[in-house]
């Protein structure tokens, strides 16, 4: 009979888990926020907590330790690769979002973008037009995926500025166990196609050729 307690009890906590409420809000300007929410607890995620830095070696110690290794960056993916990666899942996405049937609340959804066009007017005109394009088109089929109260986006080119610049807030909130459901409808075509992204550029490595090697004899 204790076994039946143990496992009532243990399914009564995951229904609690799943019900539990999550939210995420990010907001863009100056500095990069991140506000999580999770039930009755609320905490800032970025910007964290400011690590303390190591001295730096000095030249003796870097001499006896051989030369400091050259610490190899991971390769960026390229547009094409992300452009893949969007044909990828953007399908098995959709239908994951389609179950949830507009489980997830995107609100506020505030976002200004402002492309600097000095330096390539043409060029930025051109990606006004596109991301105009996107927007238009894309958040009609987001809406019907999602609950979006009331979606605010504005896109603006300023021939005079040489950066772009983003500012606004976005937050989602969503049940964890909404949140699983969407997990496990996307994960398996996103491992697929992280473990081939992966394949493919440890093969580049490896036909790369080695630097040469510096220094005397």
């Amino acid at each position: 009979m204790v076994w039946r307690w143990v496992l009532g009890i243990l399914a009564l906590l995951i229904l609690l888990l799943c019900r539990t409420r999550a939210g995420v809000l990010v907001t863009l300007g100056d500095a990069l926020r991140v506000d999580v929410k999770l039930g009755w607890f609320r905490f800032q995620v970025v910007p964290g907590r400011e690590r303390q830095k190591k001295p730096p070696k000095k030249k003796d110690e870097t001499a006896r330790d051989g030369g400091e290794e050259e610490k190899k960056s991971p390769s960026k993916p390229s547009l094409e690769e992300i452009r893949d990666a969007v044909r990828t899942l953007l399908p098995p996405l959709k239908r994951a979002l389609a179950r949830t049937r507009r489980g997830i609340r995107v609100e506020p959804l505030r976002l200004s973008l402002i492309l600097g066009g000095r330096e390539d007017p043409a060029a930025a005109a051109k990606l006004y037009g596109e991301l105009n394009a996107a927007v238009w088109t894309g958040m009609p089929q987001l809406e019907r995926l999602l609950d979006i109260p009331d979606p605010r986006i504005h896109i603006e080119v300023d021939f005079d500025a040489e950066e772009s610049r983003t500012e606004g807030s976005v937050g989602a909130a969503i049940r964890i166990g909404t949140a699983l459901a969407v997990g496990f409808g996307i994960g398996i075509p996103a491992l697929r196609w992280l473990l081939h992204y992966m394949r493919r550029h440890r093969k580049e490595e490896k036909q790369r050729p080695a630097p040469a090697a510096s220094g005397t004899a």
